[in-house]
């Protein structure tokens, strides 16, 4: 199994007739993701490769029956074609966009809350892949080799480093969720570890999370009362200076609150082993999933 995508996506992709657009989403289809449909305001009735354009996302689920949406759109638009995603029935939403207004992202955000039949992933993530079955993002999908371990981090590259040095220990994934790093991420690590849990196919959880905010300390507490499989943990950030913005919006740490530091000790305290560099999770990750290969 695997978690949000699989071979049964059928994936719509709003700005397909952008450059970067129209490049990653034949990418995704070249994995072997059922592209069905682009949606651009304006060009319906044109087609990308093959893959049919619509005007609106309402048109492009009534014929092509799309379930899962890839926001490509520029950031003063991404909000809007969101929510308009949402409204067509579509059930899961990966926005690609970076750079979209705060006030925006708590405006979908608080929208979106109200339906429990759709779940955004993002904004600014590099999407979902679950290897051998589909891609739906940036995730640079050759590294990657079908398995039982889950991967959700909200750094993109992170996510890449440490699929990449699992992989060369010889291990593979179950899904990788990049669920982005700014201040209102669509998912959490709460909600993906959730599904992680419940995954059969998932027998060891890798979460890599960075400075700022509070959402690796309520992993941990979320963790120690729910979760029974291991966790190995990465928290980037240890020698960021105190009040500045490292990378994502969202990576801003004021006093002690949101230090790699206290991030580490909270996950530590429930149990989950913190390894301090990217290398050194890669090693925690092989040694527990090598203990879970049958004999």
């Amino acid at each position: 199994m695997s978690i949000l995508v699989d071979n049964d996506t059928k994936l719509v992709v709003s700005g397909i007739t952008g450059r970067e657009g129209t490049f990653h989403a034949m990418n995704n289809r070249r994995y072997g993701t059922d592209v069905v449909a682009g949606v651009t305001p304006g060009k319906g009735g044109q087609d990308v490769e093959g893959v049919p354009v619509f005007n609106t996302f309402h048109d492009a689920v009534a014929r092509t029956g799309a379930n899962t949406a890839m926001i490509f759109v520029p950031p003063r638009f991404a909000a809007d074609s969101i929510l308009e995603a949402e409204d067509a029935g579509i059930s899961l939403i990966v926005a690609i966009t970076e750079g979209i207004p705060a006030h925006d992202e708590l405006r979908v955000y608080n929208h979106l809350a109200g339906n429990p039949n759709v779940r955004l992933v993002g904004p600014n993530c590099p999407g979902i892949l679950s290897p051998g079955k589909a891609n739906v993002g940036i995730i640079p999908a050759a590294f990657f080799s079908e398995g039982n371990v889950g991967v959700v981090s909200r750094s993109g590259t992170l996510t890449y480093q440490i699929g990449n040095e699992l992989a060369q220990r010889g291990f593979g994934n179950s899904s990788i969720v990049g669920i982005g790093g700014d201040p209102v991420p669509g998912s959490s690590f709460i909600d993906i570890i959730a599904l992680f849990e419940a995954d059969p196919e998932t027998e060891l959880i890798v979460m890599a999370g960075e400075i700022g905010g509070s959402a690796e300390e309520e992993a941990a507490d979320y963790i120690g009362s729910h979760v029974s499989k291991p966790v190995v943990a990465y928290i980037a950030g240890f020698t960021a200076p105190p009040g500045k913005t490292m990378g994502h919006a969202g990576a801003i740490v004021s006093g002690t609150a949101g230090t790699a530091k206290a991030k580490a000790e909270a996950l530590e305290a429930k149990g989950v082993r913190v390894g301090r560099t990217p290398t050194e999770v890669a090693e925690i990750a092989a040694e527990i999933a090598g203990s879970l290969k049958p004999a």
